[in-house]
């Protein structure tokens, strides 16, 4: 009897790794590998008419992680120490995703240019919406960040995540590329993880040989914090580099790094669940800057549903924001309070004068 009951889980613990096996290998062999730059063409809804852009313009932008749209008032996230990968049912994603909607198109965030991180074109996690169609309203481009035919964890698996960056303009975008940002992670874990990069816009300007360039972004969370330092050195090397073309650069988006004095505001409370990393001015080059309120949290930790009743256990962040080059003057920078209703996420929405040329 006992030499039967040892075969049985021979067996099964046989059958674990040869299924692990095969899960490995195929998740290697369908790995994401972009190039270190690709092109992407810009889209526009038909009828669409672009904005003129000049020099001594003004302009406003909305850079907001809708958290795919799935992680609302309701949700936790198991990388935040809550238990869920998938928090919202069917319904609720469209109903986040109309609040998102109403905020950003019709309501205190209405921009010129948007810049939206987490924006699921097909995944399991949000029951295969394409959420592109709904935020799509002018000229846009779209980069994946994160995909993957099968993310085996937690339990239940996430399963297909396709994922990224999505910048919407009033402006028309002329040109625009996916560049590739170190990944900090190495076989297998990489197989199933995010691919980050720069989603860059390129917005000609008017009566100018110059563009206003667009840096949509969202840097490394859950690393040990080399793989956003190197992310954000690559960030400000790409921006110096534009900026010294002459053009003008803004770049924002979910830095995953505390921007200066917010912890002052919002003390991490919870290091042992999730810790961001710090933005320092002196990283910067020469005469750039951030814009950031934090006058409200941008974002949230997902270790429970939202209930900021709960101070103990509720914890917030300054995460989001900007960087503007010295050619780029910032009239204003606010940080929306939604309430986290939609997101784990709040909107940023930034006002600026570009120099006269």
């Amino acid at each position: 009897m006992a030499k039967k009951i040892f075969k049985i889980i021979g067996i099964v613990l046989l059958a674990a790794v040869v299924l692990f096996g095969g899960l490995l290998g195929w998740l290697t062999a369908t790995e994401y590998k972009p190039e270190a730059v690709e092109n992407i063409d810009a889209a526009a809804p038909e009828g669409f008419a672009a904005k003129a852009l000049s020099p001594g313009d003004s302009v406003s932008v909305l850079s907001w992680n809708i958290g795919y749209a799935g992680l609302g008032k309701g949700s936790d996230f198991f990388m935040d120490g809550g238990k869920n990968s998938r928090s919202a049912d069917e319904e609720t994603v469209k109903s986040y995703l109309a609040g998102i909607s109403g905020t950003a198109f019709s309501g205190d965030g209405k921009a010129d240019v948007y810049m939206f991180q987490e924006v699921d074109a097909n995944s399991s996690r949000t029951y295969g919406i394409d959420e592109r169609q709904t935020l799509c309203q002018g000229s846009s481009t779209f980069a994946l960040n994160f995909a993957c035919p099968f993310v085996p964890l937690p339990l239940p698996p996430m399963g297909k995540v396709n994922s990224g960056l999505l910048t919407v303009s009033d402006y028309g975008i002329e040109s625009a590329q996916r560049i590739a940002l170190p990944c900090p992670f190495s076989w297998p874990l990489r197989t199933a993880n995010l691919k980050r990069c720069l989603l860059v816009n390129y917005i000609p300007l008017e009566n100018s040989d110059k563009y206003l360039v667009m840096v949509d972004l969202h840097l490394e969370a859950y690393d040990d914090g080399e793989g956003k330092i190197a992310q954000t050195k690559m960030l400000n090397e790409f921006i110096q580099s534009e900026y010294d073309k002459g053009n003008y650069v803004i770049a924002g988006g979910d830095f995953n790094q505390e921007f200066p004095g917010a912890l002052d505001a919002y003390p991490n409370t919870h290091p042992d669940l999730w810790s961001p990393g710090s933005l320092d001015e002196s990283t910067l080059p020469e005469g750039w800057s951030f814009a950031y309120d934090a006058s409200n949290p941008s974002c949230r930790l997902l270790n429970q549903p939202y209930n900021p009743a709960d101070t103990q256990n509720t914890q917030y962040y300054v995460i989001d924001g900007y960087i503007v080059s010295p050619n780029v003057k910032v009239d204003s920078v606010k940080t929306l309070d939604e309430g986290f209703e939609n997101s784990d996420h709040n909107p940023v929405l930034l006002k600026v004068t570009l120099a006269a040329g």
